[in-house]
């Protein structure tokens, strides 16, 4: 190893190139900063490389493969379509070597210097970093952890073999599809790779993790989604308690208890994706006195500062919900405290979607979060049913919820599923940052015919005045 014997000097170092991490940088240097960028592997962190882009080129293969049973309804026959993996899986790396590129094309761009290599702290303003036999110091001003998390498998799980288990990291790199899996988790990634692997032809068990009782959404969210796993034959366990996980062979087997019974799931592989630990171990941050809690998450305030004030902390390794969303706000967040400005990351409306078919797109608090919080509450829904485009377009399925305070019709929340969700919900969450009243999203014309007309009738709906749904019993007094 070969050993430094000066420290070059930067004004901001980031340790991290995911999406938190390439942000602030690409900020920082508008700013005026000069930008040192770590990373140990690929740019882009595990959003890009391993996580929600190549999770949605699942997902949007999967749709366009259940599409094509429609198509004889719009007068096109003759498509019997063969499914091949491997060419998915070269799609996916095509994808993300593009995306990857474009990244460092805007790093260079922007004159950020890149660095490959393990990055540590060794005291409170210097930085080791290890690349290979090369070992350099570099003092900083200020430095933005954006390390992110690792997937996390629990002990209960140990005696099942590498080979059948499968985790967000690993799944979209399959070389065959297995006869039957159980995805374990209710996250994102585990409920778009439920619904893509059954529609490339897979039987699918999902088991709800950690005893949960229904999905993380919304109580009509909920039940519609459960309604459309039911119909697509994907079988959902909801309450199971692992007691014990094996496997033998290609075969893995969970022994459950649910509701006081035994029960036992069955399948070729099995996929965890329920639980992640911060990349936090290794940085020395009990070093140079960064305050992390029990489980190794960073502790930061809402300017994204860490216990150290000139040191920053963005995105998963911060706990909280591991969305990019998230990690790409506290990035410029990040940047802009570093060159000066009181800025702030205020996640109270954060929208999360899932890629689902069809997908799901919330923002907001939900019916019953709102009434814990003590607001008097009024609910309004619309059924995508009811919708003309919907109805043309063969996209039926799902649902408009909007939930708005009695007492001062304000939005409190939007909840979506169905075709276009993931677009819409930037509606909800204008609306909610703009603190908007009822009245507010049912003035505007929206555009005919469209799936935005679902959330009119919805906000509608909260006065029973949607157009497209049954009337109530008792007719409104004018």
């Amino acid at each position: 190893m070969v050993v430094g014997e000066l420290a070059h000097e930067r004004d901001v170092v980031i340790i991290g190139g995911g999406p938190g991490g390439y942000h602030a940088a690409i900020r920082a240097a508008q700013l005026g900063k000069s930008v040192t960028l770590i990373e140990k592997e690929h740019l882009g962190g595990v959003c890009l490389n391993k996580g929600c882009i190549p999770s949605k080129v699942f997902t949007e293969s999967a749709k366009k493969l259940t599409s094509v049973k429609d198509f004889s309804n719009f007068g096109i026959e003759g498509v019997n379509p063969t499914f091949h993996l491997r060419k998915l899986i070269d799609y996916k790396n095509k994808v993300v070597e593009q995306l990857r590129k474009g990244v460092e094309s805007l790093c260079s761009a922007n004159k950020i210097e890149l660095i490959t290599g393990h990055a540590f702290f060794l005291s409170e303003f210097k930085i080791g970093v290890e690349s290979g036999d090369q070992y350099e110091i570099y003092r900083f001003k200020q430095a933005i952890i954006a390390t992110g998390c690792s997937p996390y498998i629990s002990n209960k799980f140990t005696n099942v073999e590498g080979n059948v288990l499968l985790n967000p990291w690993t799944i979209t790199s399959l070389e065959e599809f297995p006869e039957s899996l159980i995805v374990y988790g209710s996250d994102y990634i585990a409920l778009e790779m439920a619904m893509s692997f059954h529609s490339f032809g897979v039987e699918v068990t999902l088991v709800l993790d950690d005893q949960k009782e229904d999905l993380p959404f919304d109580d009509n969210i909920n039940r519609e989604l459960l309604r459309i796993f039911k119909k697509s034959k994907i079988k959902v366990i909801k309450g199971a308690q692992v007691m014990d996980a094996s496997s033998i062979s290609d075969d893995c087997t969970l022994d459950l208890v649910v509701k006081g019974e035994p029960v036992q799931a069955k399948a070729s592989k099995l996929f965890i994706s329920s639980s992640y630990a911060p990349n936090s171990k290794e940085l020395g941050l009990e070093r140079i006195g960064v305050s992390m809690n029990d489980d190794g998450f960073i502790l930061t305030n809402k300017h994204c500062q860490t216990s150290q004030s000139h040191i920053f902390a963005v995105g998963d390794v911060t706990g909280g919900p591991q969305l990019a969303v998230k990690a790409i706000k506290e990035g410029k967040v990040a940047a802009e405290m570093c060159a000066g400005f009181s800025s702030e990351a205020d996640l109270t409306f954060v929208p999360i979607i899932v890629k689902t078919q069809p997908p799901i797109a919330v923002v907001g608090l939900t019916e019953k979060e709102a009434l814990q919080q003590g607001y008097d509450v009024k609910t309004g829904q619309f059924s995508i049913a009811g919708n003309g485009y919907a109805t043309l377009i063969g996209q039926k399925d799902g649902l408009v919820k909007v939930v708005m305070d009695i007492k001062t019709n304000l939005l409190l929340g939007m909840h979506i599923i169905g075709e276009g969700a993931t677009e819409l919900i930037s509606m909800g969450t204008t609306a909610l940052e703009m603190v908007a009243r009822d009245e507010d999203l049912a003035f505007p014309l929206y555009p005919h015919p469209s799936m935005n007309e679902a959330i009119l009738e919805a906000v509608e709906a909260l006065k029973d005045q949607a157009i497209h749904a049954s009337p109530k019993k008792v007719k409104e007094k004018v």
